[in-house]
């Protein structure tokens, strides 16, 4: 259902939550040919290269503190000596952590650090054995060994017999010069051998050299994407973990929120319609003692009362409906949204396609965001129409505000906008500003349906 408010109308096609993400860099060169002297491809290959010699020591390490913990579990001193395995473990996942954000950027966050109850040493030996965190780097330490060796020598010898093939026209030479042979022996026996020396094999040998050295990339990232995979699991914070942070964030968001909230109606009840009821109480006390001795005084006065009367009502009413109205509870947000459209400052067209209601609290949200929304065109954007998108995709409400003014907003610290992302993202939603200098700008917001 669409409702104009103006005359402006548009030929619209909804774009998603990605529509500002920055163009992809061009290249002259095609990926293939770029990927063997791109930095990304030697940082993955030296850290495939260093993984060997740390995986060799990480692994001895907690092979030989682990097994002589259990063995000592039969007395008091294997459960220390078995603590003190997993937290040298854990020491090891902050290199392998750095060493991962340094070569492989991969951002993977620290886990919570073992703190016993009682700050003793018991009580922090106890805390790291129940810890999963100690035991996921226990296992990392185990499992990456045998990967390491693995990953070491296939990347390099794909890169050694790749470069060394490829530049054989280079270095043939030294064969006939110093070793007494024509070039590499291909094959050999004890009647006949042959050699690559002739100007056709040298050029197939570098062809093929080539070849290698432009899979070998593709290769080594492979083989990388392996240890993105075991470091991210293995060595940052549980799942659950992340989202206990989360879950608190998000719940001091809203605390923050709905105190900002109750300081916002508080204000306005005291400097608007409180004061007002006050100079009407006076008023109406000054008319009552003048309605014996100067009877139209008193009734100047009472109709004065009776404007301040209206005022004082029209502010309550835009107080309430600036917490929930009543047209979102009775008809919900397309009523609701065309409302707010009524009394922007430029015209806006509301379009709302919704087959059923959301929960009342993600219409609240979604309605308190358009109206933010709204306001920012009618303060800041210098914009002649406006459009509001509505429409649910899966279990997600999107809603998209655009306007043709000067663009330039942000989402940067200290902007209206930052603030209501944090309102969103407190409720598992999103808000993703496209606003180039210049304009046009276009917000969405998706939340969470819960119908």
């Amino acid at each position: 259902m669409a409702t104009a408010y103006g005359p402006d109308t548009r030929d619209h096609q909804r774009s998603g939550a990605g529509s500002g993400d920055n163009p992809p860099v061009k290249h002259f060169f095609p990926a293939v040919l770029r990927a063997p002297l791109e930095a990304r491809t030697w940082r993955e290959f030296g850290y495939l290269l260093l993984s060997l010699p740390i995986s060799v020591v990480l692994f001895s390490f907690a092979i030989t503190l682990t097994s002589l913990g259990a063995g000592l579990l039969i007395t008091f001193l294997g459960i220390p000596v078995l603590a003190l395995g997993l937290a040298m473990c854990r020491g090891f996942g902050v290199m392998e952590r750095a060493r991962a954000r340094g070569l492989l950027k991969l951002q993977v966050a620290e886990p919570a650090p073992v703190h016993g109850r009682t700050g003793g040493l018991m009580s922090w030996v106890g805390a790291v054995l129940k810890s999963g965190v100690s035991w996921r780097h226990l296992l990392y330490a185990l499992l990456h060994f045998p990967w390491a060796v693995f990953a070491f020598t296939v990347s390099l010898t794909f890169w050694a017999y790749g470069w060394a093939a490829f530049s054989y026209p280079l270095w043939q030479w030294v064969f006939p010069a110093y070793v007494g042979v024509d070039g590499i022996q291909l094959y050999g026996d004890a009647t006949h051998s042959i050699y690559l020396d002739s100007p056709f094999e040298l050029a197939a040998t570098s062809a093929f050299g080539l070849a290698l050295v432009l899979l070998t990339p593709w290769i080594i990232r492979g083989l990388a994407s392996v240890d993105r995979v075991m470091v991210y699991g293995l060595l940052g914070p549980s799942r659950l973990a992340s989202r206990v942070v989360e879950l608190e964030s998000d719940r001091g968001v809203v605390v923050d929120t709905a105190a900002a909230d109750l300081r916002r109606i508080e204000r306005d009840l005291h400097d608007g319609a409180q004061a007002r009821l006050v100079a009407l109480a006076m008023d109406l006390g000054l008319a009552k003692e003048k309605l014996t001795h100067d009877p139209e005084a008193a009734a100047r006065m009472v109709d004065e009362a009776h404007g301040e009367v209206k005022v004082a009502l029209q502010e309550l009413r835009d107080l309430a409906r600036g917490i929930h109205p009543a047209v979102l509870t009775d008809r919900g947000l397309d009523a609701a949204l065309s409302a707010i459209a009524s009394r922007c400052t430029v015209p806006v067209t509301v379009e709302v396609d919704l087959a059923s209601r959301p929960a009342q609290a993600i219409e609240g949200i979604a309605y308190f965001t358009v109206s933010e929304l709204l306001q920012n065109v009618s303060k800041h954007a210098r914009a002649t129409r406006a459009t509001v998108d509505v429409w649910r995709t899966a279990d997600r409400l999107l809603l998209q505000v655009t306007d043709n003014g000067r663009g330039g907003a942000n989402l940067s610290a200290g902007s209206g906008l930052a603030g209501l992302a944090e309102r969103l993202d407190a409720v598992d939603g999103v808000l993703v500003v496209d606003s180039p200098v210049g304009g046009p700008t276009r917000i969405t917001a998706e939340l969470p349906w819960r119908g």
